[in-house]
């Protein structure tokens, strides 16, 4: 029962028209007409989905066509057709393979709870559930994060001591190198803006404000 739970199976005849959201697989054989949002989506040779698909990851046999985002890899099997505009954290094809669609990675995401709390006048070490970022397609040392409007204090670096960073990769934040350290006013709160870029240029948008308590030593 457990390896069908949340499996949803368009069978060789079959047409959907309208929705599915929420599944954990679908599996096309026949037609949908729609949107799929789903963990993982296969497209057999000879079904065909049409509108727009979500998913982490997708396998695509048959015809697949309209605004596709899979945030992880996306399949294009040696009879498969994909057609529209197509985002993707991975992509691979097959000898035969058509792709015939406006395509881009998948930019990367910024995450953590962006909350930080520090003595007045000291520092604290910023950590990967403080702040990090996430692209499936690149690595720690290609996601660098721009610092800007910076108030109430600095971030530095361990890799040179004191020294005030505007900019610090996800490999610094991993190797616990980067701190925000409070200016010691009389302020109970800091603030900086942050955006992450992967090594094509792609960022995470609009930048995001971490928040920084200033709490009495």
């Amino acid at each position: 029962m457990s390896e069908t739970k949340g499996v949803l199976i368009i069978g060789t005849d079959a047409v959907l028209t309208g929705d599915v959201k929420n599944s954990r697989r679908v599996e096309v054989h026949g037609k949908i007409e729609g949107g799929v949002a789903a963990d993982d989506v296969v497209v057999f040779d000879g079904g065909r989905l049409k509108g727009q698909l979500r998913s982490n990851s997708a396998d695509i046999r048959g015809e697949l066509d309209g605004e596709v985002r899979v945030q992880n890899l996306i399949s294009i099997r040696s009879t498969g057709a994909v057609s529209g505009n197509v985002k993707y954290g991975k992509l691979a094809m097959e000898e035969g393979a058509e792709l015939a669609a406006q395509v881009r990675n998948v930019p990367p995401s910024l995450g953590g709870d962006l909350d930080l709390t520090v003595a007045r006048g000291q520092s604290v070490r910023i950590t990967r559930a403080d702040l990090s970022a996430y692209d499936p397609d690149d690595t720690a040392d290609n996601l660098t994060f721009a610092v800007s409007n910076l108030s109430g204090g600095q971030l530095t670096s361990g890799r040179v001591p004191g020294t005030p960073v505007s900019n610090f990769t996800q490999a610094d934040l991993n190797a616990g190198l980067i701190s925000f350290a409070h200016g010691g006013g009389s302020d109970n709160t800091a603030t900086f803006d942050v955006v992450v870029s992967d090594d094509d240029g792609a960022t995470s948008g609009r930048p995001k404000t971490v928040t920084v308590a200033i709490r009495s030593p």
